[in-house]
């Protein structure tokens, strides 16, 4: 039997605006543990991106943070990462969102905040279209690429997932699985092997 197939190893795949940051099955960071992040910025003097499948602890709805969606529809802030939680940051597929920034396979982040407003107010679909987050994840330079070293992340590009369901538990599996058998079978790997 290939026993390296036991063998949590990072797949040294170098990061770029746009891909998925994976975090390894060990990795027990509170923020980071079996988390997904999508890279919004890497370069030489620093990365920067959001997670995209830790809620809060608690229902934090847009609706609650700015005023004037008061009586909207219903919208909930996921957790972004632990840096600035006071920063709103959204995900969406409206490309013709002045001043969005695109990430590659349709989606963008962030844009004209007055415009994005007006979309939910006029009634637009949001679920599967836009996702707000409050805060993100960010490395100083070369801290990222030292980690992926490591093997606490491996890389991987945006595929068939639906990074903006807004109850994506299975993120980090789906993630996972995607990339092959051998980090499938990581996929299946217990979060507390020790309660097993």
């Amino acid at each position: 039997m290939d026993m390296t197939i036991f063998q949590v190893e990072s797949n040294k795949v170098i990061p770029k605006q746009g891909s998925l940051l994976v975090s390894a099955p060990y990795l027990r960071d509170y923020h980071f543990a079996r988390s997904v992040v999508l890279l919004v910025e890497h370069s030489d003097e620093g990365s920067m991106g959001i997670v995209l499948n830790k809620p809060f602890h608690y229902v934090t709805r847009l609706n609650d943070l700015i005023p004037e969606l008061e009586f909207g529809p219903p919208i909930t802030v996921s957790k972004g990462g632990p840096v600035s939680r006071e920063t709103l940051f959204y995900l969406h597929t409206l490309g013709d969102l002045k001043g969005a920034l695109p990430l590659g396979n349709g989606l963008y982040l962030n844009g004209d905040f007055k415009e994005m407003k007006r979309y939910i107010l006029d009634g637009n679909p949001i679920e599967g279209v836009v996702r707000f987050f409050a805060g993100y994840a960010g490395w100083q330079a070369n801290q990222l690429m030292q980690e992926i070293e490591e093997n606490a992340w491996m890389v991987t590009q945006i595929d068939s997932i639906d990074l903006l369901h807004p109850y994506p538990y299975d993120l980090w599996k789906q993630s996972l699985s995607q990339m092959g058998e051998k980090y499938a079978l990581w996929a299946r790997y217990p979060q507390y092997p020790t309660l097993n």
